[in-house]
């Protein structure tokens, strides 16, 4: 960020120059600042392309450690994206007024030039500055969210159907086939609390307890979070890992204590003996 730091100070200078010696600049000496400027601006789309692998800190001793930790650095990438967004929108506002500026003195020196109605164009192209903007992409992310692809409430329904009617095996196949066909679905939630339950049918609860993290990290705090989380604690409880299994279900009073779940979390802390 120094470096962008460099180039506007360096784009800022250049254009100061245009101001203090306007009277003696010729069309070419106006026309070569543009120029610079343009290339200054270059650079700073080159500063959008990444030049390594990210490398955030994920560790922690327990399953709900590190879901804190996936949540903090969530956070902190949230915060620093805006804090650049609003950087780059400074830049392009500040750099489109220059622009005009020099391209107003630029048309004074151009005998019969006429630049009255014809606004300068933003800083970087307008298509980009508009889908940079957060109003635009607000409207399709919502419907995306709410419109499910075709087949999947199908897919979904069945799979449910199989889980209610004890036919957990088939139940846990069909809803690992879901999660692999719909990635990202508003449904994976519901549908790997459901996937993990059905683990637990046939008897394989390791990969229920997988299944509840799934879903309780895909969204920690939507409605079926406090019941993933317990779920959690419990499968965690009946693998023999007892700390872990208190530090969860502790967690889910914490977290939701007026959920169902918190009230089922404490009975099962009782039975595990958590101290």
């Amino acid at each position: 960020m120094m470096r962008i730091a460099g180039w506007v100070l360096a784009a800022v200078v250049a254009t100061a120059g245009v101001a203090s010696a306007q009277d003696q600049q010729t069309l070419a000496d106006i026309r070569q600042e543009l120029t610079v400027l343009h290339v200054e601006v270059q650079r700073l789309k080159r500063e959008f392309s990444t030049t390594g692998s990210p490398a955030p800190n994920l560790a922690g001793s327990s399953v709900l450690e590190r879901v804190d930790a996936i949540e903090a650095e969530l956070q902190r990438l949230t915060r620093q994206t805006e804090q650049l967004n609003q950087r780059v929108q400074n830049i392009v506002t500040d750099g489109t007024n220059r622009i005009g500026d020099m391209e107003f003195r630029l048309c004074e020196l151009e005998t019969g030039c006429e630049i009255s109605g014809e606004p300068t164009s933003t800083l970087g192209g307008a298509s980009e500055v508009t889908a940079a903007a957060p109003a635009t992409p607000a409207a399709p992310t919502s419907v995306e969210q709410g419109e499910l692809a075709v087949g999947e409430r199908a897919d979904f329904d069945a799979a449910s159907q199989a889980l209610a009617d004890g036919n957990y095996q088939a139940a846990a196949e069909q809803f690992a086939t879901f999660e692999t066909s719909y990635p990202g679905s508003p449904l994976a939630p519901e549908a790997n609390l459901k996937r993990g339950r059905a683990l637990v049918g046939i008897g394989d609860t390791r990969e229920a307890a997988r299944a509840f993290l799934a879903s309780f990290t895909g969204d920690s705090e939507g409605a079926f979070a406090p019941e993933a989380l317990f779920e959690l604690g419990s499968a965690l409880g009946r693998l023999g890992q007892t700390d872990q299994a208190c530090i969860t279900l502790g967690e889910v009073g914490v977290r939701f204590p007026s959920s169902t779940s918190a009230t089922k979390a404490t009975q099962e802390m009782a039975s595990l003996g958590c101290s």
